[in-house]
């Protein structure tokens, strides 16, 4: 999903944006909690094994984070005017409907998204390792690249980046450590041959590309 999410997501949106421009002073600051959570990983998933150690130290990773981009918010005054220009609505009853609604769909999708590729491994003759990191990978990838291409046509470079940078933090600290909670995860040679090196090269390809505050098409 981040290698998806570096390569297609980004990409497609800087062609459609033409240029992607950051104005905001905490990018870098971002990027050294993606590069770092990347090396994290990497370097807990070289003995083959994801443990329930190393997931709750991911957790904690991610939740200062979370704490930190939460606080830079509440400085940034950009931010306090777009809110305060935000009319507060009461939630109608069919908001929480819709809300509800979703997450049992979300529930299901993922349930039969797993035992379809278990089922397509069998059928194909495919090892679940490679359906995983193609199609379920661009699958999950999907939502950033709507999100990223809607954000980079309305001219907001910093929704179209912000996006693929939180969502790859995210996956790196939660989607690996929320699993591991219930026990380790062992990881296949597949991705620790290919996965795991493609996605640190991603990775810092990312950080060079957005250092400079933009990513044009050519990039």
């Amino acid at each position: 999903s981040n290698i998806a999410n570096i390569f297609l997501v980004l990409g497609i949106a800087a062609i459609i944006g033409k240029k992607l421009k950051i104005s905001s002073g905490g990018i870098h600051i971002d990027l050294l909690f993606l590069i770092g959570s990347a090396f994290f990983l990497f370097l807990s998933l070289l003995d083959g094994v994801f443990s329930i150690g190393e997931g709750i130290l991911s957790l904690l990773l991610g939740t200062i984070y979370i704490i930190y981009i939460t606080k830079l918010s509440k400085k940034n005054q950009e931010i306090k005017k777009e809110m305060s220009d935000i009319k507060k609505e009461k939630l109608s009853f069919g908001f929480w409907i819709i809300f509800i609604l979703s997450l049992v769909l979300i529930f299901f999708g993922a349930k039969y998204t797993i035992e379809s590729v278990i089922q397509l491994s069998s059928i194909f003759n495919i090892a679940k390792e490679l359906i995983a990191i193609t199609a379920v990978a661009l699958g999950t990838s999907l939502p950033e690249l709507m999100v990223t291409i809607s954000a980079a046509r309305k001219g907001k470079p910093e929704i179209a980046i912000g996006n693929v940078l939180g969502s790859n933090i995210f996956n790196t600290l939660f989607v690996m450590g929320i699993p591991a909670l219930i026990g380790s995860l062992t990881i296949s040679p597949i991705m620790l041959s290919f996965g795991l090196p493609t996605m640190l090269v991603a990775t810092l390809l990312y950080f060079f590309i957005i250092k400079d505050r933009d990513m044009t098409s050519w990039e």
